[in-house]
């Protein structure tokens, strides 16, 4: 059952031998403590209803085997109800598997490189839509050249080759024209574009910026020395900016995104597993003219701070960090940068077994149903078993906390946490702040996982008093 007891998850998910700088895991697969298949199976009845109870304490004691991590994390996100059969469960997956291809050859038609195994790296239109007539583009625009994009195998983005298909083709509202001065002629002037045509222009100039993003993602796994993974990745990601017409696709993303098609065989899954955790932290990438979602979290974390520790929070403003922005980067990707692949896995999923609702399926194809996203409700108050829940949920309801307070994910708290356990060092040695952000940036790889989840619960629960009596 256990490859190694003690086996680090970097022996799962392995590192290129020339990738020397590459934090080393803390986390250790240990039996009778990390959720086994064995324990995961039995937690089921012979027609595959869940209790989910009984494997939460597990996972927040010692996290998930990498052999059955993906379909314990498709509960956990809420792709899955535990109340459901194992026959009502295969029929969701088909049905969302269909959903996908579907969205997917949608895209293909607007521009075939997607599900080609190709992806890119270069504009290929201009913000008005008109195609990019780039030589380098052009000149590798035949479609037998093969990859669109094939990464040099030291993992940089430099001396890539650029093949995107027949790109003025591609280009082209219409994919059928096959001519390129044809295809040019389709083109609209803007101002008679439809709505329709902007939004297929704005996915448009996002698919290069994914591409650049996709080659840095996770560039020190062996996973990803694979084209055919780079091009799964990419697809996935234009994909959801096609169906997500509020967000499309924003740097980041990529770095949530990678570990599903890690876990997950196959492509589809790997995109609602997705799907699922945007729609946590969709809000956090959320901009408009005057704002940028995160902001509301960094605000969130400003008044924790300020009720945590006053001292430091106010050290913080006199430096002129009242925004919080240095703790932009840990909010976006959930401590991706902070930790080694296995560990930033292993943080996950604690988090979310701590913080689990089991209204979590039904509250998302509730709010489906009526074609709106979640971004962090918590559901319409129905009876639920406590035991069913995790621990930062039974806090909440334990302390009857009010809708903004129990809004607060458990990813502020582990950042709040992490200013609590350096508030010594950044009240003495930070005049300014590069001082903070280079003394955050010194915990990269020297974080403990469990004990950042033990500090945010335990800052969780002195919030909700302290607010409480407020």
């Amino acid at each position: 059952m256990w490859r190694d007891a003690g086996a680090p998850t970097d022996s799962f998910y392995e590192v290129r031998p020339e990738c020397t700088d590459v934090p080393k895991t803390r986390f250790k697969v240990k039996a009778g403590k990390t959720l086994s298949a064995r324990r995961w199976q039995a937690a089921f009845t012979p027609e595959g209803y869940l209790d989910i109870g009984k494997t939460l304490s597990r996972i927040q004691r010692g996290g998930i085997h990498p052999s059955i991590r993906g379909e314990v994390w498709e509960f956990l996100l809420g792709c899955f109800d535990p109340k459901s059969t194992f026959d009502e469960r295969e029929q969701i997956r088909q049905h969302r598997r269909a959903q996908y291809a579907k969205w997917k050859e949608d895209c293909r038609q607007m521009f075939p490189v997607v599900g080609s195994g190709r992806f890119i790296t270069a504009p290929i239109i201009t913000d008005e839509g008109e195609p990019i007539q780039d030589p380098i583009v052009l000149l590798e625009s035949n479609p037998n050249k093969g990859l669109a994009v094939l990464p040099e195998v030291n993992g940089h983005t430099e001396n890539v080759e650029l093949s995107t298909g027949n790109m003025s083709n591609a280009n082209s509202l219409d994919h059928s024209s096959t001519n390129s001065s044809d295809s040019s002629e389709t083109m609209k002037e803007p101002s008679s574009l439809s709505p329709e045509d902007k939004k297929v222009i704005q996915w448009k100039l996002t698919l290069h910026q994914i591409g650049l993003d996709v080659v840095r993602t996770d560039r020190t796994l062996v996973f990803y020395e694979k084209p055919e993974n780079l091009s799964k990745l990419w697809d996935i990601l234009a994909v959801y900016a096609w169906i997500d017409k509020d967000v499309g696709y924003c740097q980041g993303m990529s770095d949530l995104c990678s570990p599903m098609i890690i876990l997950l065989d196959d492509e589809a899954d790997a995109f609602w597993c997705f799907e699922r955790l945007m729609r946590r932290l969709r809000g956090n990438f959320r901009c408009t003219e005057s704002s940028v979602g995160v902001e509301t979290q960094l605000s969130n974390l400003a008044s924790i701070t300020q009720v945590i520790d006053p001292k430091l929070h106010q050290h913080l403003e006199t430096l002129g960090g009242g925004d919080y922005l240095f703790a932009f980067r840990m909010l976006m990707v959930l401590f991706r940068r902070e930790f080694s692949f296995g560990d930033s896995l292993f943080l996950w999923e604690m988090m979310w077994a701590l913080e689990y609702d089991p209204d979590l399926f039904s509250m998302y194809e509730e709010l489906e149903s009526r074609s709106e996203k979640a971004e962090g409700s918590r559901g319409s108050g129905k009876p639920k078993s406590i035991r069913q829940c995790g621990k930062f949920e039974r806090e909440n309801m334990k302390n009857g906390a009010k809708n903004e307070d129990a809004a607060l994910p458990i990813s502020v708290f582990l950042v709040a946490s992490v200013l609590k356990d350096k508030s010594s060092k950044l009240l003495q040695e930070a005049r300014g702040l590069d001082d903070v952000v280079k003394i955050l940036n010194d915990i990269t790889g020297n974080l403990d996982a469990k004990k950042a989840c033990s500090g945010a619960m335990k800052l969780h629960k002195k919030y909700l008093k302290k607010a409480k009596k407020a």
